[in-house]
């Protein structure tokens, strides 16, 4: 339902469907658009605009007039069904010191093995009807929020390394997390960012409602199959819906994370802004996990490989959300094979903070004798050397390099319980 308020209460995260005045004296050509920065809200704050129609569906609400801003309310054909209270967020003003990437992965370890345990419950939970442990659910959002906070290398990167038989719900995980880093990235407000992570770990629920011989399936899927899948979207939406305690966003994502913005996409083929923001994201995030994870029809492509073969698929995503997520995830992730200009082979095992061109490295591998070195980190930053090119596992025969950044014996087998 839209909402019509004062352009003085516009914050980031809001979606504005249209500005009251006529369209000489809007900022802005097209009617729809999200209030990404300060800067967009500045623009419309200086445009002599007196009110504006938001859409909470799309972006965020205003304000909540209650002391507990951390409840979200679902209200659909004018009822008020049970509410979903939100972690608080852990955010802070101000930049927040991280822990050692090391000491985070042994966090990550452990909540990513008691997140699929619950993922499993709540995804059973869905499938026979039965009230979900809503405090479980909304608790294991805020942890993943916080392991984010403390390091946002460490869960993201881990997840990735799950095997295809818990691909189900371990990619569930993964989409909670980057649609909470995305978020971020995004500057939205602390409750949406909670939101937004909540979306990301019910987006594939309907999948519950697919053959496991079709989720399974060792070979790509064939027209049947294929149909068949593509329902899951609908499926999971209306398990949502009867749950009653999950709010239209959360729904709405569940129900058009696939969908593209040249309209080509599934259920509804919608295009553009009629894809919330919500679902936009996921788009990015949900492809992304898929692709960097092993299947049961074809191994998994390294995160750089991932980034660079995504942003040449025109039409599919918002290219400024798609952006942001690049600047989240970096322009070399956490496990991305490089070449340095020393032509050696090194791994990236961690982001730099301030630049996404000088992350720390350790090298393991003479390019042009092809023998192995001992292994070395090296900052970046500090000048030392750089990166010249992205590399290929498969092209240099090379396996487990997850074992140079995650541990010893971690690198084939599940982590996750």
């Amino acid at each position: 339902m839209l909402k019509h308020i004062g352009v003085s209460d516009l914050c980031v995260g809001m979606y504005v469907q249209e500005l009251s005045g006529s369209r000489e004296e809007r900022p802005f050509w097209s009617k729809g658009f999200l209030i990404l920065n300060e800067e967009v809200l500045e623009k419309v704050l200086a445009s002599g605009i007196v009110g504006a129609w938001i859409d909470p569906s799309k972006g965020a609400d205003v304000q909540a007039s209650t002391p507990d801003e951390s409840v979200v309310q679902v209200g659909q054909g004018g009822q008020q069904p049970a509410c979903l209270s939100i972690r608080p967020c852990a955010e802070v003003p101000g930049p927040r010191p991280r822990v050692a990437m090391s000491e985070e992965l042994l966090r990550a370890i452990n909540l990513c093995a008691s997140s699929k345990a619950a993922v499993m419950q709540m995804f059973g939970d869905l499938r026979m009807g039965r009230i979900v442990q809503l405090d479980r659910v909304t608790d294991m959002v805020g942890e993943i929020s916080d392991s984010l906070l403390r390091h946002p290398d460490a869960l993201l990167s881990l997840v990735r390394l799950k095997t295809a038989d818990e691909y189900t719900y371990m990619h569930s995980v993964a989409v909670c997390g980057l649609m909470i880093g995305l978020a971020r990235q995004l500057d939205l407000p602390p409750p949406l960012v909670q939101e937004a992570g909540l979306a990301g770990l019910l987006h594939d629920v309907g999948k519950m409602a697919i053959p496991a011989a079709i989720l399974a399936k060792p070979l790509p899927l064939n027209d049947h199959e294929h149909t068949t899948m593509r329902t899951h979207p609908e499926a999971g939406a209306r398990m949502l819906a009867d749950s009653r305690h999950f709010t239209s966003r959360v729904q709405d994502v569940c129900l058009h994370h696939h969908e593209k913005v040249d309209g080509s996409g599934y259920p509804h083929k919608l295009c553009g802004t009629q894809i919330s923001l919500f679902a936009r994201m996921a788009a990015v995030c949900d492809v992304y996990d898929a692709v960097t994870s092993d299947r049961p029809y074809r191994d998994r492509w390294g995160p750089a490989e991932s980034i660079r073969k995504m942003a040449g698929w025109i039409g599919h995503f918002d290219q400024k959300v798609f952006h942001a997520f690049v600047k989240c995830i970096g322009i070399y992730p956490v496990g991305a094979l490089v070449r340095l200009q020393s032509d050696r082979l090194a791994v990236v095992i961690e982001q730099h903070a301030e630049c996404l061109l000088t992350p720390t490295v350790k090298v393991f591998y003479s390019a042009s004798t092809r023998t192995p070195l001992s292994p070395e980190c090296i900052d970046l930053a500090c000048g030392q050397d750089r990166i010249v090119s992205f590399e290929s596992e498969k092209t240099w025969g090379l396996k487990n390099l997850e074992a140079l950044w995650v541990g010893e014996g971690q690198g084939s087998e599940s982590r996750f319980g």
